[in-house]
């Protein structure tokens, strides 16, 4: 979100600069009181080592008016990241690679005589298949005083990757309630009582968990001790080897086995990607949402032909599998992301404004709802007006499955409700959805009664 000057609330806070958009462009502009600490950024070979190794977003100085023309030192132009996502959005190993790259880069900056100030899980994104971090302004000169980022750190990764393992990985959405960090005393009032009997554990939360609640009983100011070179390195290298020992063991889920369990036939599963495939090469999408992407089978339909695609699910274990499969396959176009459609992420922070909701970072060229409809019509009572209004709000070109009652997988979530929905029909979804789109083709599925639409937005809808 912006201010009516164009200012990014999500960087408001910071007073060493701010993001703003100028004509469709990001910038952002470094103040005065920053001076110091970027002119070294650049100096000391850190801003090169990071951008080499991947590690940051790149960036120019450019000549352009200043949004704050009293406060400004310089403009710059950051590399542009396609599309934000938040910690609570995504799976384990993505929360994890993000500690992680935020270990190296303090470790890297330390080399440099430099350190990360702030170390929250915002400043990083994914870009490309990696991990980056976003905030040019969060590095500040070395002075030997105690990791001011370190809480931080445990809040938004340390904390949040223990209690997704231990406890359950549902427990990320925490993230969602506290913008900034989760607090370390409830994470250690819900961890096991084993993970005290860990050094690395024990010292990093719930002692430190100990610390705060003593010293924010105190009224006077605590001196803090000088620290040495060596010693910051250590706080990292003990939160690397923590981290790094973090794993996630799959279970499975609902969905995360979706495919093994389905009632499709080869044929119709065959047929199935052949016709999304001729309807992303006659529409030929700038960007793509797949809604309901379970492990990103037919998302990569479209992130293969060099569509950037988000692959949204709400199981986690999928959206594990998913990111995992990326990784492996060293994809940089997919993106797999953790989403309850029928309750979004929703905009958070100051004034609902500092992280945006899943609805203001749309609308996506095309969607994908595929295997969906019938979920939210049945299992959420939503009805098929509701469904096609909302979609519509978020894309321009869809591709939408339509399951009639007969399939096996309505019948699914028939068994154990009354059949109270007397509206789900083909002809009254084709009605419905009219309204909203038109209706370029529609293929039937070889082997099932299963129909994929491919369908175009109403101008007078936008």
């Amino acid at each position: 979100m912006k201010n009516e000057a164009g200012t990014l609330a999500s960087s408001f806070r910071d007073p060493s600069g701010f993001l703003f958009i100028r004509e469709k462009i990001l910038y952002r502009q470094i103040n005065h009181s920053y001076k110091e600490d970027y002119d070294l950024f650049l100096s000391s070979g850190l801003y090169r080592a990071l951008t080499q190794a991947g590690l940051l977003v790149r960036h120019e100085e450019v000549l352009i008016p200043p949004a704050d023309p009293g406060a400004a030192y310089k403009i710059i132009r950051p590399e542009p990241v396609p599309f934000i996502s938040y910690p609570y959005e995504w799976g384990f190993s993505q929360l994890k690679d993000a500690a992680l790259a935020t270990l190296r880069i303090q470790k890297m900056a330390l080399e440099h005589g430099m350190s990360l100030k702030d170390s929250s899980a915002y400043n990083i994104q994914f870009l490309q298949g990696r991990t980056v971090f976003i905030d040019t302004l969060s590095f500040e000169k070395l002075t030997m005083r105690p990791w001011v980022a370190y809480r931080q750190f445990c809040q938004h990764f340390l904390g949040p990757l223990l209690l997704m393992k231990h406890r359950d990985f549902r427990l990320n959405q925490l993230a969602r309630v506290f913008i900034d960090g989760i607090p370390l005393d409830l994470t250690s009032r819900l961890l096991p009582w084993s993970t005290r009997l860990k050094p690395s554990l024990a010292t990093h939360i719930h002692l430190h968990a100990l610390s705060q609640k003593h010293f924010s009983r105190r009224t006077v100011r605590v001196r803090e001790k000088r620290v040495s070179r060596t010693s910051l390195l250590g706080i990292v290298d003990s939160l690397e080897s923590a981290v790094k020992k973090l794993s996630f063991k799959l279970k499975k889920t609902e969905w995360a086995d979706y495919y093994q369990e389905t009632n499709y036939v080869p044929e119709a599963f065959e047929h199935k990607k052949q016709v999304l495939a001729e309807f992303l090469d006659l529409i030929r999408p700038k960007n793509l949402w797949d809604l309901g992407a379970n492990t990103g089978i037919f998302s990569r339909l479209a992130s293969e032909r060099g569509i950037p695609t988000v692959s949204w699910d709400i199981d986690f274990v999928a959206v594990e599998l998913n990111y995992r499969d990326c990784l492996a396959k060293k994809e940089k176009l997919l993106l797999p992301l953790v989403l309850d459609l029928t309750n979004p992420s929703p905009a958070i922070g100051w004034e609902n404004q500092e992280r945006r909701s899943f609805l203001e970072r749309g609308p996506a060229d095309a969607v994908f709802a595929l295997a969906l409809l019938h979920h939210l019509a049945i299992s959420n009572n939503l009805p098929f007006s509701r469904i096609a209004a909302f979609l519509r709000k978020i894309c321009r070109a869809l591709v939408v499955e339509f399951i009639p009652k007969s399939d096996s997988q309505v019948q699914r979530l028939l068994a154990t409700r009354e059949d109270i929905f007397s509206g789900y029909s083909q002809p009254e979804f084709e009605h419905e959805f009219s309204r909203f789109f038109t209706i370029q083709k529609a293929v039937h599925l070889k082997g099932s009664e299963r129909v994929l639409y491919l369908m175009q937005g109403r101008d007078d809808q936008d």
